[in-house]
């Protein structure tokens, strides 16, 4: 029996619990403690000009209906897409590093261009290896003659020598038109003589040959090649006589192609018949 009567009290004191959670619950869910209810009730605004208070689902509800009578705004009219413009949107990072990287590749490969065309174009050529425009044709002769029958120019590393003009027929056989042009310019310009381009190195092994003033002939101080006044072998080891330069005489004015050269005279070849003047500079040498 006490049993029965302690499980009865134990049910009312559970219902007694939960119905007191639920009463909580509802104070909770309105928000309100019992402090603020009755400052509510106590505000004539709030509590409805002295009516009784509401409950939270009655504000709730009063809130919903409120919310039910808005009319709905109509929404503006949908505007067309208009693509944005790719200069205002601006570059992107990723962009940005594209078109340096083309660029930087675009210029790297024009300046290998410019250099390469500037490398092939042919360009102007002044000095040894173009035509040079020595001077006119009577200076050059008093020159040649003040300086004891030799003139060197080393511009063009060549000597300037009178050619008689007794001995132009005998050049018409031996030598070729480029040669000629200005052995032969005494005779066809009425000059005193012509004269011929000597290029300075020797044809055995290179050496620039000086000349012999008492000899009056060149003397190779190398090998002991020697040649007249002409170029033309007198004595030596040399395979041939002085390689000379390709001339033109225009107006009396004498251009000397320093980049056209003509190979000596073949061992034997003796148009002018000279024979040295005085002593060699160089021991005299067996000739071939």
């Amino acid at each position: 029996m006490g049993v029965v009567i302690a499980v009865i009290l134990l049910v009312v004191l559970a219902v007694v619990v939960i119905v007191g959670a639920s009463k909580r619950r509802d104070r909770s869910a309105a928000g309100l403690s019992r402090e603020a209810r009755r400052r509510d009730i106590a505000n004539p605004a709030l509590s409805g000009g002295g009516e009784t208070a509401r409950t939270g689902r009655e504000v709730e509800a009063a809130a919903a209906a409120a919310r039910a009578e808005v009319v709905p705004v109509p929404s503006a009219p949908l505007e067309p897409f208009v693509a944005p413009d790719p200069i205002a949107v601006g570059v992107s990072r990723r962009q940005f590093f594209n078109r340096s990287l083309v660029g930087m590749m675009g210029f790297g490969l024009s300046g290998f261009g410019g250099a390469s065309l500037a490398f092939l174009w042919p360009q102007g050529v002044s000095g040894f290896g173009a035509k040079l425009k020595v001077g006119n044709l009577v200076e050059l002769l008093a020159d040649i003659n003040a300086n004891n029958g030799f003139l060197y120019k080393p511009e063009g590393r060549m000597w300037l020598t009178a050619y008689p003009n007794g001995s132009v027929e005998k050049a018409r056989a031996m030598y070729s038109a480029p040669e000629l042009a200005g052995m032969t310019a005494g005779v066809e310009g009425g000059f005193d003589s012509g004269i011929i381009a000597l290029y300075q190195k020797c044809p055995h092994l290179g050496c620039r040959v000086p000349n012999c003033v008492s000899s009056q002939w060149f003397e190779c101080p190398c090998h002991g090649s020697k040649y007249n006044q002409v170029g033309e072998k007198r004595g030596g080891p040399a395979p041939r006589g002085m390689d000379r330069f390709a001339m033109s005489v225009v107006d009396g004015v004498l251009t000397v192609d320093t980049g056209t050269i003509v190979q000596g005279p073949p061992i034997g070849t003796n148009t002018t018949g000279q024979e040295a003047e005085g002593p060699n500079c160089i021991g005299q040498a067996d000739g071939h």
